[in-house]
C-alpha cells in the first residue's frame, strides 16, 4: 500500500511593490542637498550678503539722515536691500540643484532608483523650495532687525506691527524662493551649470539694467514686467518706493512667480522627454 505524503503548506508572500514613492524621493533629495558641501557654503553666503548689504544700506542712511522724510522713507525695504544681490546667490544654488547631477552623471542613478521622472523632478523642486523658504525667512528677519537697530538711532526705523511690514519681510523670503525656482527650471532646460546660472543672472539682473537704456516712454511700460523689478515690490511697504507705474506687492510677485512657473514647466517637459 502506498502512502501519499502531503507537502507542508507554502506561505504566500505579499507581492513586493519594489517602487519608490514620492515620500521616498523627498527623503532621497533632502539627503542629497544636505550632504553637499556647496549647499552650506552657498546658503551661508546668502545670509551674510543679505544681512551685510542691508546693514550697510541702513548705516549709510543713518549717517546722512538730513532731507529724509519719515513719511515717504521705506525703512523695511532699506534693511532688505541685500536681497538685490541675494537673488543671484540663490539662483546659483537653484541651478546647481539639478545641473550638478548631470555634470557628475548621478542623474542616471537617480532615475534608475526612481524611473518616474516627474516624481524625481517634483521632489527636487519641493525640497529646494522648502530649504530656500526657511533660509529666506531667517535671512529676511535677521536683515530687518539688524537694519532697524541701525536706523532707530535717527527715529527712521519700522516695526513688524506697522502696516505692510510683516508682509514685506515674509515677502523677502518668497522673493528669494521664486528666484531660486526660476533658476531651477532653467537648469532643467539647459542641463549645464554655467549656462543655467548665466541665463538666470541675465533674466534677473542684466535685463533690469538694460531696461534703463530704453526711451522713457518705453521704459515705464517694460519695467514692471521685468521679473526682479516686479518681484521686489513684495518687500516694499510703500507704493512710492517703486514708482507709480509699477505693479503693487502681490501682482508684482505674481509676475515673478509666472516667470518661475514657465521655467519649471519647460524644465519638466525637457526632463521627461530627453535622455539623461
Amino acid at each position: 500500500m502506498t502512502t501519499t505524503q502531503i507537502a507542508p503548506a507554502t506561505r504566500l508572500l505579499p507581492p513586493e511593490t519594489g517602487r519608490a514613492g514620492f515620500a521616498d524621493a523627498l527623503r532621497s533629495e533632502f539627503t542629497k542637498i544636505r550632504s553637499t558641501r556647496s549647499t552650506y557654503w552657498t546658503l551661508l553666503a546668502l545670509i551674510v550678503v543679505c544681512i551685510g548689504i542691508g546693514a550697510l544700506a541702513s548705516a549709510g542712511t543713518a549717517s546722512h539722515p538730513d532731507g529724509i522724510s519719515a513719511a515717504s522713507f521705506d525703512a523695511t525695504q532699506q534693511s532688505l536691500a541685500g536681497l538685490y544681490v541675494g537673488q543671484l546667490v540663490i539662483a546659483a544654488l537653484g541651478a546647481l540643484t539639478i545641473t550638478s547631477e548631470y555634470s557628475t552623471g548621478m542623474i542616471r542613478t537617480s532615475l534608475a532608483v526612481q524611473p518616474r521622472r516627474g516624481v524625481v523632478f517634483a521632489a527636487k523642486a519641493v525640497v529646494f523650495a522648502a530649504v530656500t523658504l526657511v533660509i529666506g525667512l531667517i535671512t529676511s528677519f535677521a536683515s530687518f532687525f539688524v537694519g532697524q537697530a541701525i536706523l532707530s538711532s535717527h527715529h527712521l526705523s519700522a516695526t513688524l506691527g506697522e502696516p505692510n511690514v510683516l508682509r514685506a519681510v515674509i515677502g523677502g523670503a518668497l522673493f528669494l524662493t521664486a528666484c531660486g525656482m526660476l533658476a531651477y527650471g532653467l537648469g532643467a532646460v539647459l542641463r549645464h551649470t554655467a549656462a543655467a546660472i548665466t541665463a538666470a543672472i541675465g533674466l534677473l539682473f542684466v535685463l533690469t539694467v538694460l531696461v534703463n537704456f530704453l526711451p522713457h516712454t518705453w521704459q515705464i511700460h517694460v519695467d514692471k514686467w521685468m521679473p526682479a523689478i516686479a518681484g521686489s515690490q513684495i518687500w516694499a511697504t510703500k507704493a512710492s518706493s517703486g514708482g507709480p507705474d509699477l505693479f503693487s506687492a502681490w501682482p508684482g510677485f505674481a509676475v515673478l512667480a509666472g516667470y518661475a512657473a514657465v521655467a519649471i514647466i519647460a524644465g519638466l517637459v525637457c526632463f521627461r522627454t530627453r535622455d539623461a
